[in-house]
């Protein structure tokens, strides 16, 4: 379990049931030092003043604030510590809403609620609450601060724990009349159609169903780099340059047929599509993704189950 990045309880009415605070993702993206690529020596971020093109301690930056039309206001780490929130050790429930009615484009991060400590009280007040949030299908609508800032929260159940949302003000989203809807409505026909495309290519959510295909791919091009293998970019390959089909119709019938009968949406070149000419040492640089979908359309039989390396040994076969 990871490290805790708040602890407190939640308040609502006269109740109050203690918790824990953990961020409910992890950081996967691959980093990097920024580096002189002559040397590899790390390169250092200075501040600098531009009127006198010296270097400023952190302790002497300050905080200027711009607005069109108006001087620029500045502010020192006291005025800020003016308007900063009241810190607090407690999430305090203003109201309970239906989680259906919350517009998910207002969430922002995720965090997981843990209960504190060994007591049995602290341990029974975290269940009632779990136990009451879940039967009502409601969510706890709060407010709490962590460091230095103030968040709006939805706390709800998750996996039969609770689970904090920060989310967005209203203010922050923009608003929707500001989007153009596209004009007319489209045909009776054509929606029918359409309809029954999303329906053949609906499935059953499953996140684990999805990849992080360019993650996959960078990890594999560092492993080839420090092996000392040649890095190659791939033809970028000649896609359509944009807009709707002439026959949206006749484009929305065939892409039903594909889908219903499995075929698929990618256009042939001729090729096989990774320029192996069935040498499996091309296969190394496709993810796991992109390795299944050529077991797919090769009809690799216990595709479905095989690891990456497996895979790749299937189809070099």
């Amino acid at each position: 379990m990871p490290r805790s990045l708040w602890t407190g309880s939640i308040s609502f009415g006269l109740v109050n049931v203690p918790v824990a605070l953990f961020s409910a993702v992890r950081d996967l993206d691959v980093h990097f030092r920024q580096l002189h690529e002559k040397d590899g020596a790390p390169i250092e971020t200075r501040r600098f003043c531009s009127e006198e093109d010296k270097e400023v301690p952190f302790e002497s930056v300050g905080h200027g604030y711009e607005e069109d039309g108006k001087e620029q206001v500045i502010l020192t780490d006291d005025d800020l510590a003016a308007a900063a929130p009241r810190r607090t050790r407690t999430i305090d429930i203003d109201a309970f809403v239906d989680v259906a009615d919350v517009d998910p484009i207002y969430f922002d991060h995720p965090y997981f609620l843990a209960p504190v400590g060994e007591a049995e009280g602290n341990l029974r007040a975290y269940r009632l609450l779990v136990k009451v949030l879940s039967s009502t299908d409601r969510a706890a609508l709060g407010r709490f601060v962590l460091r230095s800032k103030e968040y709006l929260v939805l706390v709800r159940v998750r996996d039969d724990r609770l689970a904090l949302t920060t989310m967005l003000f209203h203010d922050e989203v923009r608003p929707a009349k500001e989007v153009d809807t596209g004009g007319r409505k489209p045909a009776k026909a054509q929606v029918d159609t359409a309809v029954a495309l999303v329906e053949a290519l609906s499935v059953d959510w499953d996140p684990a169903q999805y990849r992080d295909c360019y993650r996959e791919r960078l990890l594999g091009v560092i492993d080839r780099k420090r092996k000392g293998g040649k890095i190659t970019a791939p033809e970028e390959p000649r896609r359509d340059a944009g807009g709707p089909p002439a026959d949206i119709m006749a484009a929305l019938k065939e892409s039903l047929e594909r889908a219903r009968s499995g075929e698929g949406f990618e256009e042939s070149d001729g090729s096989d599509g990774d320029g192996s000419g069935g040498d499996g040492s091309a296969l190394d640089g496709l993810s796991r993704d992109e390795l299944y979908e050529r077991a797919q359309k090769e009809k690799v039989a216990g595709r479905s189950s095989m690891s990456r390396d497996e895979l790749i040994e299937a189809l070099s076969g």
